[in-house]
C-alpha cells in the first residue's frame, strides 16, 4: 500500500458491534450516530460484530466522507462470489468508501470450522476470482499470528487485529514488512475511577478470555493463564484497555502508533454497552481530545 491508501483509513477511527441492529429503530439510530462520526473526523467507522456487507450498506449511506469497514466479517457464513458482488454494489452507491474486513472467527462459533488459514487463502481465491472481484487493496484481514499477519500483507492492504497490545503490534509491524496497513483495535474505558474502569473493562473482556485464538496470542505475548482468571487480571487489563481520562487514552494510542500502526480502532466501553447503547458522547470527547474536529 501506499502512503494515500493508508490516508484514506485515517489514524484513529471507531469500533462498534452496535452499528447494524435488526430493527429498524435500531437502524435509524445506527445510521444518525454514523454520520455523526463522519462529521466527528474520524477516519474509519468499524461495524463489529461479524456484520455481512448488506448489514453495513445503511452505514456507507449515511455518510459522506468517511471509509467504512466490516471489523470482521466471517468467511465461514457468506459464499466469496455473492460478497465481492455485494461489495460492487456498495462501492458503487458510497463512492467506493468500503473495506471488506475477514476473518476466520473461532472454533467455538463455527460449525465446521477446520484449517483456517487454508480457508482463508481460498476465499481470498475466490473473491479475485469472482465476476466482480474485490481488489487486495479493498480488504483487510483479522490477523493474530505470524502466518496470517504475512498473508495480510501478501492478499489484502493490511491486517486488522482484534484484543492485541502495543508489544504485538510491534511485531505485526515485524511480520508486515513497512507497507502494509496495520490497524490494531484497542478497548477504551473513558473515566477517571479506575475501578470503575476495570470493572467495564472486565465485564467487556470476559466473553473473549473463552476463546483460544486470544488466548493462545496473549500466552504468546508473555501472559499467564493466572492472568485470564476473574475477568482479567489487572496487568492483562492494562495491556490490553485504554483506562483513563482524555490525556491517558492519547497517551496510549500514541503507543500503539509508535509500535507501528497506521490506524488505531478504539472500541469505546461503557456500563451501557451490553444493552446496546451507543457511546456518543464519549466518541464526541474522544474526537475533541484528538483534535479531529
Amino acid at each position: 500500500m501506499t502512503s494515500d491508501d493508508h490516508a484514506r483509513f485515517g489514524s484513529i477511527g471507531i469500533w462498534n458491534p452496535n452499528l447494524h441492529p435488526s430493527d429498524p429503530d435500531g437502524r435509524s439510530a445506527a445510521a444518525d450516530a454514523a454520520a455523526e462520526l463522519d462529521d466527528l473526523g474520524y477516519g474509519t467507522i468499524w461495524i463489529g460484530g461479524s456484520p455481512s456487507v448488506d448489514q453495513s450498506r445503511p452505514v456507507v449511506e449515511a455518510t459522506r466522507r468517511i471509509t467504512v469497514a466490516t471489523g470482521i466479517m466471517s468467511i465461514w457464513q457468506h459464499e466469496a462470489a455473492e460478497v465481492a458482488a455485494q461489495v460492487a454494489q456498495v462501492q458503487k452507491a458510497g463512492g467506493n468508501r468500503f473495506v471488506l474486513g475477514l476473518g476466520v472467527s473461532h472454533d467455538s462459533m463455527t460449525p465446521g470450522y477446520a484449517r483456517p488459514y487454508s480457508a482463508m487463502v481460498d476465499y481470498l481465491d475466490a473473491l479475485d476470482n469472482a465476476p466482480t472481484p474485490v481488489p487486495a487493496s479493498g480488504r483487510v484481514l483479522a490477523a493474530l499470528g505470524p502466518k496470517m499477519l504475512r498473508l495480510s500483507a501478501d492478499r489484502a492492504a493490511g491486517a486488522h487485529p482484534y484484543l492485541v497490545t502495543a508489544e504485538h503490534t510491534a511485531q505485526a509491524r515485524a511480520e508486515l514488512g513497512p507497507d502494509a496497513l496495520l490497524a490494531p483495535e484497542l478497548k477504551v474505558v473513558l473515566s477517571t475511577d479506575l475501578d470503575e474502569s476495570r470493572s467495564i473493562a472486565r465485564g467487556g473482556l470476559a466473553m473473549y478470555l473463552e476463546l483460544p485464538n486470544y488466548t493462545s496470542n496473549l500466552l504468546r505475548l508473555g501472559f499467564t493463564e493466572d492472568d485470564f482468571t476473574g475477568g482479567g487480571s489487572n496487568r492483562l487489563l492494562d495491556a490490553l484497555f485504554a483506562l483513563g481520562d482524555e490525556e491517558t487514552i492519547r497517551a496510549r494510542v500514541a503507543e500503539y502508533h509508535a509500535a507501528g500502526a497506521n490506524h488505531v480502532a478504539l472500541q469505546v466501553l461503557t456500563a451501557g454497552s451490553r444493552s446496546g447503547a451507543l457511546p456518543r458522547a464519549e466518541w464526541r470527547t474522544l474526537a475533541s481530545a484528538f483534535s479531529l474536529t
